[in-house]
Formats: C-alpha cells, structure tokens, sequence
C-alpha cells in the first residue's frame, strides 16, 4: 500500500434499492447496507464513508429535522461519514421530466430542493464534508429523440433553474452519464448538454465506469460508437483508445466518480431500464482493468491526480440481494477501492 489518504472510499447505499422492490427483490434497509460497509476491512482498511439515496425506504425526501439527525448520529457513531447523494428527480418517486410540461419541471426542481435541504442540513450537523448532488434528467432516450435539439435546450433550461437552486444552498450538482437517460445516453450528448448549461461551477458530470464504457460501445446512440463492432475484447488497444477518447471529453466537467465492473453487457431489474451492468469487482468476464482505467478520470492529461474528487464512491446497483448480503461483497469491492486510491490518489 501506498500510504494515500486521499480520495476517501465510499460505499453507495442504493444498491439496496435500485433495481428492487414488488417486481423484483425486497429492499435491503439502510442500517443493513450501514452493518455492511462497517463491517468490510482489508489489512486495517475501513470504508470512510457512504453516498445516500434519498428516497424511501432509506432516506425520505421530505425527512424532518429529527429524522435527518437521527441518519447524522446513525452513520457517524459508526465512524463513516456522508460524501454524497442521489436527488429522486423521477415521476414514480415525486419528481418529473426535465424536459415536461411547467408542471413536471416543477416537481424535477423541487427534488433539488429538498436534496439540497437535507444534504446542507447533513454538513451543518458534521458528518458532511463534501460531495455532490447527482441527477440525471429523468427523461427516456426515445421521448428526447422526438425533438434532440428542442428537447435538450428545455432541459438545459431546468438544469440551469437547478443549478440556480444548488448555489443558493452551497451546493454543485453532478449529471449521471447513463445510456438510458436522454440527453445523457452518449458521450458526445453528455457534452452537449453541459455546455447548454454552461455552469461549470455548479453543475459537473458523474463518471460511473460501467457507464461510460457503454458510451464507448454507442449503446442509445450507435453514431457516436468508438469501439468497432465484433472486436476482440482481449486487444485492450482499442478499448483504451475509445476510453481515451471519452475520458478528454468529459474529464473537465467530472467531479464525482464511480469505480465499477462492466461485462460490456445492458442489464436492468425490476422497473430500472436496461443500463451498464455493474460487475462484481473480482467477475472473470469484466472489461475494465479497474485500477488502470480508473486513472483516465482520476489523472489529468499531464499524468498527475486531478484532486477534482476527494471522494470515490464503490456503484453496484442491481446486484442481487443474496450478492448484496454477502460480506465478501464488501471486502472484494474494498480491495479493488483500495487499489485505485493506492495508484491514483494522495496524502495531505
């Protein structure tokens, strides 16, 4: 081990509710996902801390001041503190289509609100240090292809409304690159889309590395594919030049970062659209060299950590409940975090 003591490692608690629920497995609560992520450790490491969803049954979006203390006093007695979060910006949980009706924006950019409430109140309270909010657009790939052009610049228009929101409470926002959200379902719209926006300082992207290695494949959007069709997965040239490619892009605009598995396959459970398939660390059949190729977004062009992240967060979603309620889940998942900040972090 190097020694690194930055970025921190964090644990996503979604996992215990994306993907779930009554067409696919229970949920798995909070305090169970909390006893997983204490309970990993390699060589003395520990997780330092948890990224929240905040939706129900883990954290409810309208949370009262109570409940918000109880989850501050929950997850620091146990020595994690809260980087991290996913505003519920979707129809089904009480948001709505970023590029809806005035109704509907309505509802996206009251998502924000409250996230940003519960997130400020969390930092007040001293069991947060930093982190993003991330959102996506709440919008299927093929409503925003009715109209790519018109249908984008609503969305910019929300998202600026959004970062409007976010700066008033001290607050950046991070958009989620998955092909199953549209305007976001390609690297090259990803750009399209921040640029719209045009606030850097607030809103920047979120880089999950099953994602984006989807974006390399053209998944949603075959005219901006990289990677060739049929190839040869073992030739790792191709795939790091593709990756290359989508990391310049977008490297500029990250400030939040997922370390991820990817059998460069879609997957989808329960009423979650088919997206990247989120891998175990340790699956035979990923893709990614993950210490390696998370150095793509962590490094800048010069070879030297970028310091935009002092925190990474571990994202297997839609992985089943019997995987999820294993504990050498965790420790295997450590080991590959722990490997990424020993090749790409720092001291301070």
């Amino acid at each position: 081990m190097t020694g690194n003591t930055f970025p921190k490692l964090h644990n996503a608690m979604w996992p215990g509710l994306v993907g779930k629920g009554p067409d696919s497995e229970p949920p798995i609560d909070l305090d169970t996902m909390l006893d997983l992520t204490e309970k990993a450790e390699v060589n003395g490491v520990k997780f330092d801390g948890v990224d929240l969803f905040l939706a129900d049954p883990h954290t409810p979006i309208d949370a009262d001041d109570d409940a918000i203390r109880a989850l501050a006093d929950n997850v620091g007695a146990r020595g994690l503190e809260i980087g991290s979060a996913v505003a519920p910006v979707w129809p089904p949980v009480g948001g709505g289509s970023a590029m809806g009706d005035e109704a509907e924006r309505g509802k996206f950019l009251d998502a924000i609100r409250k996230s940003c409430r519960i997130m400020g109140r969390l930092r007040d309270l001293g069991v947060r240090h930093g982190g993003v909010i991330r959102v996506d657009t709440a919008t299927g790939v093929d409503e925003w292809a009715a109209d790519p052009a018109g249908n984008t610049a609503k969305m910019a228009a929300t998202l600026k409304e959004a970062c409007d929101i976010a700066a008033g409470h001290g607050e950046r926002l991070a958009a989620e690159g998955e092909i199953c959200w549209g305007g976001m379902h390609s690297w090259q719209h990803m750009v399209d889309l921040l640029e719209a926006v045009g606030r850097p300082d607030v809103l920047g992207f979120q880089a999950d590395m099953a994602h984006t290695l989807l974006y390399t494949m053209g998944y949603n959007a075959p005219e901006h594919r990289l990677l060739p069709e049929d190839f040869d997965w073992s030739d790792r040239a191709p795939v790091r030049a593709a990756l290359v490619k989508v990391t310049d892009a977008l490297r500029p605009w990250t400030i939040d970062f997922h370390v991820a598995q990817n059998d460069a396959t879609v997957h989808g459970t329960g009423s979650h659209d088919k997206t990247g398939r989120h891998c175990m660390a340790t699956d035979a059949n990923g893709k990614l060299d993950i210490v390696e190729d998370s150095g793509l977004w962590l490094r800048g062009a010069d070879g030297e950590p970028t310091k935009a992240m002092r925190h990474i967060c571990w994202d297997g979603c839609m992985f089943s409940n019997e995987v999820l309620m294993t504990q050498q889940t965790w420790n295997d998942i450590l080991t590959a975090m722990i490997g990424v900040r020993d090749a790409h972090g720092w001291t301070e």
